[in-house]
């Protein structure tokens, strides 16, 4: 993990509201991730900026214990128009803990990183924590995925 300042930005995607109690988190996300695959809509995102995608945690009600959005989607140049169906969130900038995960993503990869963080002594901030899925990501297999974690300044 290392400390990295993110710029802020727009995401325009899809949404889900989850929580992570009774692994309804994984049934949820993976139908939304199912989603955004069978129905492209990567394709169907106005003014992104580049193809990478970003699963983001945001809107939590307290902390990861209690329900929250998820989106699925890519960055954007503005939020002028949103698709229907869709959603846009403007992402505040800030300091990030920056975790870094390889392996096979069909293998629990994301969401044992994921159970490592929880049990961190991090002082979150709980605004938006985010997976990024870019150009290392493209062989499940063998991926590299970055999971970024507001924390408090």
């Amino acid at each position: 993990m290392n400390k990295v300042t993110v710029k802020a930005f727009k995401v325009i995607g899809i949404s889900v509201r989850t929580t992570n109690q009774n692994e309804l988190a994984a049934q949820d996300i993976g139908a939304l991730w199912h989603k955004f695959m069978s129905e492209k809509i990567i394709d169907k995102i106005p003014n992104k900026i580049d193809t990478t995608v970003y699963s983001i945690y945001t809107d939590y009600e307290s902390d990861y214990t209690q329900p929250y959005t998820t989106i699925l989607g890519c960055k954007v140049e503005h939020l002028n128009e949103i698709p229907n169906g869709m959603v846009g969130k403007s992402i505040k900038g800030g300091p990030y803990e920056k975790f870094t995960t390889k392996g096979d993503l069909t293998k629990g990869l994301i969401i044992n990183q994921w159970k490592a963080i929880w049990t961190m002594d991090l002082d979150r901030e709980y605004s938006a924590d985010f997976e990024v899925f870019g150009e290392k990501a493209q062989n499940p297999q063998d991926a590299e995925i970055d999971i970024l974690i507001a924390v408090k300044s």
